[in-house]
């Protein structure tokens, strides 16, 4: 729908003809990012079976072997995606708790995998590929591990806590020439993928701010998720990954320069709002102004809890048309986390001097977008890559949330230094 708010009726047809322009460039993409994402897991399990054969001459019946190295809560939505494909195998996993990974196969009834404490015993099994999800403060440590024992990787997000970590591990799989995909599964949604083919189509023009909306009204963890010495940081890099995930990969995820940050722990410390108040150690709400390459401006804003129903939508300002993308699930206290799909999305542009709004139709396909990651990732072991979600990617993502804890700590500006790979 356009709605022209100057102007008579040369501007409302001028703003009738460009709306449907609009609309015909989102249905498009919108189109398109469905269709990607449906396909990934048609194509996926086929294609691999068929790369396998043609690399090694070996059977297409040849099972990809999976070992998950911690068996806490997100564990299981990588064990479940996994046990979803007949060309997988789960053959083990370690977690460092005694008895816990043990426990874990067993509620899945799977008596044949093996269980270990320590993950370098893991990796004397014959294991294809390997899914960290363990503390965010050993993300770095386990991939790096893995990948040094020749293993492909999937990493949750965030990809580890610090800067200096996530060098290594582009280092580290630089060297091993393994795949290592971090666990974005927002990027898989039809939705997601309209949006950042819509801000590539060049339909924007320029862009020279993007702004991350969203935010939890109420929606604060607990236990491992605010121990600074396991999580590493907390709201930042729960659910502001994605947002920065969002913003970044529209864009072409340009290299960041220089960061200023806020971050607070106003609810985490209230008893009224954490019951585990006297041990919250991290962030729960963080905002940041980011300057990019290209001249871009980034507007980062993420919380665990506030006294507002958002912090604002996602804006992509060019200089043709603006996007906005409204906050998920906004009326709810854990919506507005760009951790599954958007809410509406609105097109602004100039037609012959007047203003005019076009409401993009969006998709709102049904897809699970965690299988739609891990099958990307079984896909890209079978077949030798490349990188579904690359880590030499995401480093930047790193850089910034590292950048944003240096400068809240420091009150003042840093700059972002990224060494060579």
């Amino acid at each position: 729908m356009a709605r022209v708010t100057q102007g008579a009726a040369k501007g409302a047809a001028a703003a009738k003809d460009v709306a449907a322009k609009g609309a015909a460039v989102a249905k498009s993409a919108a189109t398109k990012g469905a269709a990607v994402a449906k396909s990934a897991a048609a194509k996926g399990a086929a294609a691999a079976k068929s790369a396998i054969a043609q690399k090694t001459g070996a059977s297409a019946t040849k099972k990809t072997r999976i070992g998950i190295i911690g068996t806490g809560s997100i564990a299981n939505s990588h064990m479940r995606a996994y046990m979803s494909m007949e060309d997988v195998e789960i053959v083990g996993g370690a977690d460092i708790v005694p008895g816990k990974a043990r426990e874990f196969f067993d509620k899945y009834e799977m008596p044949g995998a093996k269980a270990f404490e320590d993950y370098n015993e893991l990796f004397k099994l014959d294991l294809d590929g390997v899914s960290v999800c363990t503390y965010n403060s050993t993300h770095a440590e386990c991939s790096i591990a893995a990948l040094e024992a020749g293993i492909n990787v999937l990493c949750e997000k965030p990809m580890c806590v610090t800067i200096d970590q996530a060098v290594s591990m582009v280092r580290a799989q630089k060297a091993a020439k393994k795949v290592l995909t971090i666990g974005f599964q927002p990027r898989y949604d039809p939705d997601m993928i309209m949006v950042r083919d819509l801000v590539q189509s060049g339909i924007l023009g320029r862009i020279y701010y993007v702004q991350t909306g969203g935010g939890r009204r109420r929606g604060m963890p607990s236990r491992t998720f605010i121990r600074k010495d396991l999580a590493g940081m907390g709201a930042l890099g729960d659910i502001g990954c994605y947002g920065i995930d969002m913003a970044l990969n529209a864009i072409g995820y340009p290299k960041p320069l220089t960061v200023s940050a806020y971050a607070g722990d106003v609810f985490g410390k209230n008893p009224k709002y954490q019951p585990e108040y006297k041990n919250f150690e991290v962030d729960d709400f963080s905002v940041a102004f980011i300057r990019l390459e290209g001249d871009i401006a980034l507007d980062f804003r993420m919380s665990w809890a506030m006294h507002m129903d958002t912090m604002g939508d996602t804006l992509f300002l060019g200089s043709d048309a603006g996007l906005k993308v409204k906050s998920p699930g906004l009326g709810t206290a854990w919506g507005g986390a760009w951790d599954g799909t958007i809410g509406p999305v609105y097109l602004y542009n100039d037609i012959n001097d007047n203003l005019a709004e076009t409401q993009i139709p969006l998709k709102n396909a049904n897809v699970d977008r965690f299988k739609l990651k891990v099958r990307a990732f079984v896909d890209a072991v079978a077949t030798g890559g490349p990188d579904p979600i690359p880590a030499s990617q995401i480093l930047y993502n790193q850089a910034i949330i590292d950048g944003i804890i240096r400068s809240s700590a420091a009150r003042r500006e840093v700059e972002i230094i990224i060494p060579e790979i």
